[in-house]
């Protein structure tokens, strides 16, 4: 069979299984056609999964990683409903404190505005010094 012309771009190329077929190398599955480069991008854990990739790494199994996925965010809320808390008791202590200041002021006569001034003196003389 050497009397037959050999096809145009395409040459003899040997299979992984030992055949021989005409082929253009080209054409051939990425298997085929030899060692390929490849890139691998390494990126850095988002914040939230460092904990949970620490435990697994040093094989501290399921437990920890269950409990960093459910106390992490629950600690979050808890302490922020612990910040609204203070901060409306801090906002309630100042409404008080001025209604007392203002009832003081009104029903107390002279003796209450005398002792709102007095009030008002001490603070002034404590945020100074």
């Amino acid at each position: 069979m050497n009397h037959l012309p050999e096809p145009m771009h395409a040459s003899v190329v040997r299979l992984p299984d030992g055949t021989h077929v005409y082929a253009d190398p080209n054409t051939l599955p990425a298997a085929l056609q030899g060692p390929q480069v490849v890139h691998q991008h390494i990126h850095q854990a988002p914040p939230d999964r460092t904990v949970q990739r620490i435990a697994l790494g040093s094989g501290v199994g399921a437990g920890a990683v269950a409990a960093g996925v459910y106390f992490g965010p629950l600690l979050i809320a808890a302490l922020t409903a612990m910040a609204v808390n203070i901060a409306f008791l801090a906002f309630l202590a100042l409404v008080l404190g001025w209604t007392v200041h203002t009832v003081v002021k009104s029903v107390g006569g002279p003796e209450g505005t005398q002792a709102a001034k007095n009030v008002r003196k001490a603070t002034t003389r404590r945020k100074q010094g």
